[in-house]
């Protein structure tokens, strides 16, 4: 069913969306719509105006949600993709696969719709179905800093289903003839209600459990000896994924096409998410890397030339601080260019190192003599403070400042900051840091 207004239907007002809106909300405006004008959902005497609508939400989707399809409307409209103008009706689109992707449901209960044939840039109805693509198949995988900072190729070997060799997925022995499956008609698909809310039921499809989706049944003597009928068998498969240099946590290595192969199914992808172990040494924001300085008081306060950290790939740092200029604690200095390397070129984030001085033990110098001579080389007091009155006080040289306020009812106090940050308090200081 054609829809004559297409070529002066806006579909970004179709949608209600801007021409500027991004993948997500036109995924949200479709999904809104195409919810509202089901034909499942409204009554019978609104059934056909609704699947006239659902029909041109869903092209509108279709074609936004494409970039290159996107890209040919917005320089042409609709005549993009009108074969008598020179357009081409692109690629046949299963409205199934749509709906399954969005909602988990399928066009079961929608037969007086009839495919989208017709409509421009949905393919036509009554050509052969193309078969659905499965599931990617996505699992964590932890990786070192070294590894994301020299890059790595991980080899290993995957456990998945293939199909069977033996009967080419057919589940069957060689020259037997498949009987038609008596419950979904051929089909491989069955009729089932699902429910989509508190007392709304809709009609859906699903694979048919007697013929595993494949619409043929095999008797059990004429089934594949490997495979017992079910299509495919588990095998071991030598794979390997590679992980670039300055990768970031949380990036998906992707090997397409290697997920379990499925009867009637092009396969998934095999998605590997990187997640970053904690390192001992560095800590990693972007492409900047941060650490430690450890120095001593004498290298603090008199300079020093010496290798203070390995790094990554292994190689020293060497760092030479000039006499006369003290290091302070809490002091950053910045390494230009020792941070990741940057994915692309041969250019790197920055290294920061935070001053961390080590101060003596107690008792480090034995006599008093030995104090006057290090308090003649340092600077002196500061100046008097003079008061009317002077008390000498004890006090304790090991105390903890989040014990400040304990007790008091103050909402300064630890606790009564930390509940006021679990607002949006909380997340303005994250944005901050």
């Amino acid at each position: 069913m054609a829809d004559p207004g297409a070529d002066n239907t806006d579909l970004y007002n179709l949608l209600g969306v801007d021409r500027s809106a991004g993948s997500d909300e036109i995924r949200k405006a479709y999904r809104k719509l195409a919810l509202k004008h089901h034909p499942d959902k409204v009554p019978e005497d609104q059934r056909e105006e609704s699947e006239h609508m659902f029909k041109r939400v869903t092209q509108a989707y279709e074609i936004l949600r494409d970039d290159d399809k996107r890209e040919m409307y917005d320089r042409h409209g609709m005549a993009a993709f009108d074969p008598s103008r020179g357009g081409g009706a692109g690629e046949g689109v299963d409205i199934n696969d749509i709906l399954e992707q969005m909602f988990g449901m399928g066009m079961g209960g929608m037969g007086g719709m009839g495919g989208m044939g017709g409509m421009p840039g949905m393919g036509g109805a009554g050509g052969p179905r193309k078969p659905r693509r499965g599931p990617d198949e996505e699992s964590k995988y932890t990786v070192s800093l070294e590894d994301l900072y020299k890059g790595k190729t991980v080899k290993f070997a995957a456990n998945k289903s293939v199909h069977c060799g033996t009967c080419k997925g057919t589940g069957a022995k060689d020259k037997v003839k498949p009987q038609q499956c008596d419950r979904c008609k051929g089909n491989g698909m069955v009729e089932v209600l699902r429910q989509m809310g508190p007392g709304l039921m809709a009609r859906d499809t699903a694979p048919c459990d007697r013929c595993q989706g494949s619409g043929n049944y095999y008797k059990e003597k004429d089934r594949c000896r490997k495979c017992k009928g079910k299509r495919t068998v588990q095998e071991t498969k030598p794979l390997e994924i590679y992980i670039p240099r300055g990768a970031y946590q949380g990036e998906r290595i992707v090997l397409e096409g290697e997920a379990d192969q499925r009867p009637d199914q092009t396969p998934g992808n095999l998605v590997f998410v990187l997640v970053e172990e904690p390192h001992e040494v560095f800590n990693r924001v972007g492409n900047d890397l941060s650490a430690d300085l450890e120095i001593t008081l004498a290298e603090a306060l008199c300079g020093f030339s010496r290798v203070v950290l390995t790094h990554l790939d292994g190689r020293g740092i060497s760092i030479s601080h000039p006499r006369g200029k003290i290091l302070h604690p809490g002091q950053v200095l910045k390494v230009p260019g020792e941070g990741m390397p940057m994915k692309r070129g041969e250019d790197k984030g920055d290294l920061y190192l935070l001053v961390k001085v080590e101060f003596p033990e107690d008792g480090w110098l034995q006599d008093n003599a030995a104090y006057e001579s290090l308090a003649k080389l340092l600077p002196g007091s500061g100046p008097e403070i003079k008061t009317d009155e002077v008390d000498e006080v004890e006090y304790d040289d090991d105390a903890d400042i989040d014990e400040m306020g304990a007790n008091s009812g103050d909402p300064r106090f630890t606790e009564g900051w930390e509940d006021e940050d679990e607002g949006e308090g909380a997340q303005a200081q994250c944005a901050q840091q």
